[in-house]
C-alpha cells in the first residue's frame, strides 16, 4: 500500500496522506517527481522513453517519460526521483545531476479498466544525461516492457500528432526541450 501526502497548487504537504488508490478513484491532489534521460547522439538531442507495462494501473502499454514515480509521504521530490530511476532503469544518481526543468500542475480524468481514474498531481520535471545503449537498462519489469532512444524532436512531432501510443505530457516535454537545447 503506497501512502501519500496530500498537497497544495505548489506541492508542498498539507499534513494529511492518503492511499494511492484513493487519491486517483477521488481525485485529491499529490506529488510526482518525472525524469528525463537524454544522451547528445550523432548532433542530435536523443530522449529515452519507457513503454509502460500492459499491467499498469494506468496508461498501460504506452510510451512515457524516462521514469516517473509518486512521492511517498515524508519524502521529497529528488529523492523520489533517485529511487525511482534506480529500481525502474537501474540508474545510480546523485542529486547534482539533476537539472530541473520546471513544475506541472494538472488534473486529468481517464477510465482504465472499466474504473475512472483522476490523476491531479504536482510533478517536478527533470532530466539527467546517460550516454548508454537502451539494451544495457536494467529495467523493472513488473512497471514498464521496453526502453527506447528518440530524437527529441521527432517525439515532439510524434506527441503533437498523436501519431504513437503515449501518456507524454506536451506542456513537460517542452520545459525539457528548452533545457537541453
Amino acid at each position: 500500500m503506497e501512502i501519500l501526502d496530500v498537497v497544495d497548487e505548489n506541492g508542498n504537504p498539507i499534513g494529511e496522506t492518503v492511499e494511492r488508490t484513493v487519491a486517483h478513484k477521488t481525485g485529491v491532489r499529490h506529488r510526482t517527481s518525472h525524469v528525463w534521460v537524454v544522451r547528445k547522439n550523432n548532433g542530435s538531442m536523443e530522449i529515452l522513453l519507457q513503454k509502460r507495462s500492459k499491467n499498469k494501473d494506468s496508461h498501460p502499454g504506452c510510451l512515457d517519460c524516462s521514469s516517473a514515480g509518486h512521492i511517498p509521504a515524508g519524502v521529497d521530490f529528488i529523492p523520489s526521483a533517485i529511487r525511482e530511476l534506480k529500481e525502474e532503469l537501474g540508474i545510480d544518481a546523485k542529486e547534482d545531476e539533476f537539472v530541473y526543468c520546471g513544475q506541472t500542475v494538472g488534473k486529468r480524468t481517464n477510465v482504465f479498466y472499466g474504473e475512472e481514474f483522476i490523476d491531479n498531481q504536482v510533478s517536478n520535471i527533470y532530466y539527467i544525461e546517460r550516454n548508454m545503449e537502451a539494451d544495457k537498462f536494467n529495467i523493472q519489469k513488473e512497471e514498464l516492457e521496453s526502453v527506447v532512444w528518440m530524437k527529441y524532436d521527432d517525439v515532439v512531432f510524434m506527441v503533437e500528432n498523436n501519431t504513437i501510443p503515449n501518456c507524454i505530457k506536451m506542456e513537460e516535454l517542452e520545459m525539457m526541450g528548452k533545457k537541453i537545447k
